[in-house]
């Protein structure tokens, strides 16, 4: 199906993918899957309801579910026509026994691999996509530490808790940077955290073309600041052996590989771990401009809409060296 938007792509934007995609072919592709709307997915929220028996529920209601990762039965998509807003409609969403999840968001929580009993830390949560994934892993046990500083989107995250039945998950409201000194001082660490940070947006794209209008060069040069300082505040608060993702929804690459080679430099008890995921991914830059990276940030993925069907991401996971 494709797009209704008529917005174009900025020139500079254009000549950055062009050089990120050199294959003449792979960013034909790329341009094409754009005017294509992403795939209707959904995850099925665990805490209230079994996948077998959601699936059951919504097949009788005439929907076409396909589950496109075996090992996450969670994970859905709705295959066949809706009316407008029926998935939001739907009895079983307001229930809370799905929650409207793009798929390439779901990956970093996959990365993440929460466990039950465990302190995670998701540093800029709103609207909780991501926080409910990790309740849900977590069997609403242990303790979420959910931060947002907006407060608009704090009324939307603790609604969107609510209606999910998440009771192990406590938010604040302070500026990331400024919360994990203020953590620090009190000795406080975590065994995970998320560090979904706030950036360009390059790969909505496809759900959000109101990013074509707002692409900005200047905007990913400030942004990169704040996404250095959130993941090195972050950093400091981890447990000697605990784990941190890093992930954003753009392609940029000075707000991907450019941040990880700074964290890299700055911190000498860190070490970037490969990561498993259901999908194809690409791994992260060595080189960009007249930028080289270390090697180690090959490690890291790269999610491309052309390759999946998805929105585009970056993923980086990394342990604290005890």
């Amino acid at each position: 199906m494709k797009t209704k938007h008529n917005y174009e792509l900025k020139q500079l934007f254009v000549e950055r993918m062009q050089k990120l995609l050199t294959d003449k072919k792979d960013f034909q592709d790329y341009l094409n899957i754009l005017k294509v709307l992403p795939v209707k997915s959904i995850r099925c929220n665990t805490l209230k309801i079994s996948p077998k028996d959601l699936k059951k529920r919504l097949e009788s209601n005439g929907w076409k579910i396909k589950q496109p990762w075996k090992n996450y039965p969670e994970i859905m998509i709705v295959e066949n026509s809706l009316e407008p807003g029926e998935l939001g409609r739907a009895l079983e969403h307001l229930l809370g026994y799905y929650y409207i999840q793009e798929l390439a968001s779901m990956l970093p929580i996959i990365s993440l691999k929460p466990k039950p009993n465990e302190t995670i830390l998701d540093l800029c949560s709103a609207p909780g996509s991501k926080t409910t994934q990790i309740a849900a892993e977590m069997k609403n046990t242990g303790t979420i530490m959910a931060n947002e500083i907006s407060l608009g989107r704090i009324k939307i995250l603790a609604s969107n808790l609510e209606k999910c039945g998440v009771t192990n998950t406590l938010i604040t409201r302070k500026e990331g940077i400024t919360l994990c000194k203020k953590l620090k001082g009190k000795g406080f660490e975590f065994d995970k955290i998320l560090v979904d940070a706030p950036c360009s947006g390059e790969g909505t794209l496809r759900s959000s073309p109101k990013t074509y209008l707002m692409w900005n060069i200047k905007t990913i040069k400030n942004l990169s600041r704040l996404q250095k300082n959130l993941f090195a505040s972050a950093f400091e608060i981890l447990k000697p052996g605990g784990e941190i993702i890093y992930s954003t929804c753009t392609h940029a690459p000075e707000e991907n590989e450019a941040i990880v080679n700074s964290i890299l430099k700055e911190f000498k008890n860190i070490k970037i771990q490969e990561i498993g995921l259901p999908i194809k991914t690409r791994p992260g830059l060595t080189k960009w401009q007249e930028q080289e990276y270390s090697t180690q940030i090959n490690k890291a993925c790269r999610v491309y809409p052309q390759d999946n069907n998805t929105e585009g991401f970056f993923i980086a996971k990394f342990k604290k060296i005890k």
